[in-house]
């Protein structure tokens, strides 16, 4: 075998590295990337679809680039789930993705030096919390300083408030994790308030919950404000912060959770959106 030839089978015998693995992955992501915008684009100017047809596919090819992804990445993770290179990489675009006890299977097998990386850490620490907050669980508590007011000086005036002044107490209750930053929450108040004026009384009601206001430079006036301003009449803890969506395991707003009477978590997340939320309060209430 000539020098030239023994080359030609060494490359082609090559072992691929967990770096060739993460680079053909993250390629793959770039190339189904352009092909999802590609497509959405074509769908958008499609003067045939209606609004409604239009929704359909955005979501069927959301559903199909989601699969992709994590099917790919579930299936790199499997072969180097112990490496600190690939592991966070994959997991920092695959975790969001995944249901929670699909999640805990993969961090379970995760060394302690992968576990080490900051994104890694907060994904166990939010799975955790996501898992002891599931559907069937009874709430978690927590207690804000709820600002109720100002003093002579323009000084905060703070009252303790938990969540367990709300919930567990015979009602049905909806909370709405949000911020006054935030244009999803805004674009969901119209629904919540709906919701409210059409069911609230002895056996429902509605509390929304500020959190991350500082996240924006934002504090308790803004939220105070904006829910003056787009008609929150509903009860209010306001000067939330971390803690609460820290306990819930919630990574993006706004986030509702539907408690039964007795605290019992019903529903939470995407179940409780849009035209969704008046649809699961309907039924739990029974009309």
């Amino acid at each position: 075998m000539s020098a030239v030839t023994a080359l030609a089978v060494l490359a082609g015998c090559k072992q691929e590295t967990p770096a060739d693995a993460l680079a053909a992955f993250e390629n793959n992501l770039q190339t189904w990337m352009e092909e999802y915008s590609a497509s959405a684009q074509a769908v958008n100017d499609d003067a045939t679809l209606t609004a409604e047809q239009k929704s359909e596919k955005f979501s069927e090819m959301q559903d199909d680039i989601i699969g992709k992804i994590t099917e790919s990445g579930k299936a790199l993770l499997d072969k180097y789930y112990a490496d600190t290179l690939v592991a966070p990489a994959v997991l920092t675009e695959i975790g969001d993705f995944l249901e929670e006890d699909e999640l805990a299977e993969i961090l379970a097998k995760l060394p302690e030096p992968v576990k080490a990386d900051k994104y890694v850490a907060r994904l166990v620490q939010s799975n955790a919390a996501k898992q002891a907050t599931a559907v069937g669980k009874k709430f978690t508590d927590f207690t804000v300083d709820h600002v109720v007011g100002t003093d002579k000086k323009g000084e905060p005036i703070y009252e303790k408030r938990s969540l367990s002044d709300f919930v567990g107490k015979g009602k049905v209750m909806l909370v709405d994790f949000w911020s006054p930053w935030c244009p999803p929450c805004k674009e969901e108040i119209p629904n919540i308030k709906a919701v409210w004026e059409k069911y609230h009384g002895d056996d429902f009601d509605v509390l929304s919950v500020a959190v991350w206001e500082e996240s924006r430079r934002m504090d308790w006036h803004n939220t105070i404000d904006t829910a003056a301003f787009y008609g929150m009449k509903w009860l209010q803890i306001n000067n939330g912060h971390q803690e609460p969506a820290a306990l819930y395991g919630i990574e993006g707003i706004p986030h509702m959770i539907l408690f039964d009477k007795d605290g019992t978590i019903l529903k939470r997340g995407n179940d409780l959106r849009g035209e969704k939320t008046a649809k699961a309060v309907a039924e739990v209430l029974g009309r």
